[in-house]
């Protein structure tokens, strides 16, 4: 491995690199983060991670979002229905950290909201 690298250095395969000869960004000036590569890494997928109650509250929101814009009643009802089962899931059986602050949603109510929308949006 070390013959690999020292070859490489004498061809110059490393000369070119963005960055070469400069620090890594936030290495210097950040305490020692020995998961510092998985964070970056995630921070430039657009990944995160979330505690449970978290989590579920955007998915949340994110399923009422998308049950507004659904073309169907059938489609509105799925999405409330499988949001509600996470929902009794998590309130069922908590995980650690902060509280959901949710409980199921009532389908007809969601549904009731979804037809007002569709008859002022035509």
């Amino acid at each position: 491995m070390d013959r690999q690298i020292r070859e490489a250095e004498e061809r110059g395969a490393f000369d070119r690199l963005p960055g070469a000869g400069k620090p890594l960004p936030g290495v210097i000036d950040a305490p020692y983060d020995e998961l510092w590569w998985i964070k970056r890494k995630m921070a430039r997928e657009g990944w995160s991670v979330l505690p449970p109650a978290l989590a579920l509250r955007k998915e949340a929101e994110d399923a009422l979002a998308a049950a507004a814009q659904a073309p169907t009643e059938r489609i509105v009802r799925e999405l409330v229905e499988d949001l509600n089962v996470k929902i009794r899931d998590h309130l069922a059986k908590p995980p650690p950290g902060p509280p959901l602050g949710l409980k199921p949603y009532d389908v007809e109510e969601v549904v009731r909201r979804w037809r007002e929308g569709r008859t002022t949006a035509e």
